[in-house]
């Protein structure tokens, strides 16, 4: 398997020892093959560990002054940054309850003095090949887990765009929404996770339009009731077809889907769900998705002006939208138009899907 260390690149050793004649010794034997650091005490070697140039492995005594080695150990393995080194101790004690104590605080390997330098250079080969396999696994199902989450993401915002194709609506609507969302979930105070989460579930708000009959969705007139009761089955729809599941990422699409059209008064639909029932993420998609509805140009209707949309959602403050939502929203207006311009229908061929700015 590839290390992950350059042809030319020499690994590491911190080595920690109070005593000067044992740190010759050690450097003696592998400075021929490796780099060395050295510290006469944990405190530096906790520091040196800690680093941004982090040893490859750590020699480690253990009956030192101040800091015993055990302690270094214990401390290094509860650190994040730090607990995947492995460390070798070195030491007098010899007993067999010292070495079961040494590997059970998760060093990987116990040598006894005086040392023996082949043992040394044999063990310390050894711990730092399975380190380089150890860190080129990782970096590969590190790889391979970024491939999947570019996957979902492609497949999510895809079917999102199967909707947009289906029906009558603009095809850069759901770009423009999904920035408009991402930008008042910013500024409604929702975690910078959150903020990700919504940004990406976004696309998929009308995906349960794929459902509805072609002379109902794309009806130049108005609909009439019956046509109405069958367009209003559109989010559960959406729920439908995204389905149950564990995973972060589809669960808020497909409560997305469901929930965009609730309105704060408790009339919306498919729930007549009302206030704090409607979940954030339904809430904030709910503006993003009226305002741009305005906003653009559909073949039964011209482009709103961007005061008569806000004039609106001003209306429907406390009644459609959730009254907490519109001073976030219009905070970020000067952005929304940004990228309404950069986004817009008329300036040309259909851009593919861009949600990663």
């Amino acid at each position: 398997m590839t290390s992950s260390h350059t042809p030319h690149a020499r690994q590491t050793i911190l080595i920690v020892d109070d005593t000067p004649e044992n740190i010759d010794l050690l450097t003696e034997v592998l400075d021929p093959h490796y780099q060395t650091k050295i510290a006469l005490n944990g405190e530096k070697a906790l520091r040196i560990a800690a680093g941004d140039a982090k040893p490859d492995l750590i020699l480690l005594d253990i009956m030192m002054p101040g800091i015993s080695g055990y302690d270094v150990c214990q401390r290094l393995k509860r650190n994040a940054d730090t607990r995947a080194i492995p460390i070798i101790f070195v030491t007098a004690m010899s007993e067999l309850e010292d070495e079961k104590k040494g590997l059970e605080m998760g060093a990987v390997d116990y040598i006894i003095k005086p040392i023996s330098p082949a043992i040394v250079l044999a063990r310390v080969r050894t711990h730092l090949a399975l380190y380089d396999q150890t860190r080129e696994l990782e970096r590969l199902v590190d790889l391979r887990t970024a491939e999947l989450e570019t996957t979902r993401l492609q497949i999510i915002r895809r079917l999102g765009r199967a909707a947009e194709f289906k029906d009558n609506e603009t095809g850069n609507h759901v770009i423009r929404m999904s920035h408009y969302a991402r930008l008042t979930a910013h500024a409604a105070g929702l975690s910078s996770a959150q903020v990700e989460v919504l940004f990406h579930a976004a696309p998929m708000h009308d995906v349960g339009k794929i459902g509805i009959p072609d002379n109902i969705l794309l009806k130049p007139g108005k609909l009439d009731e019956a046509e109405w009761e069958v367009m209003r089955q559109h989010p559960a729809m959406g729920a439908k077809i995204i389905g149950q599941h564990s995973d972060e990422l589809l669960q808020a699409a497909s409560l997305v889907a469901r929930t965009h059209h609730e309105k704060w008064d408790g009339s919306g639909y498919p729930q007549g769900l009302s206030g704090e029932e409607i979940p954030i993420f339904g809430r904030i998609v709910a503006i993003a998705d009226v305002f741009d509805a305005l906003t653009s140009v559909r073949p039964y209707k011209k482009a709103w002006t961007v005061e008569a949309a806000l004039q609106m959602i001003d209306e429907g403050s406390g009644k459609h939208f959730d009254p907490g939502l519109i001073q976030p929203f219009k905070s970020v207006l000067p952005e929304i138009l940004k990228i309404k311009a950069q986004y817009a229908e008329e300036l040309g061929a259909l851009p593919d899907l861009d949600l990663a700015n």
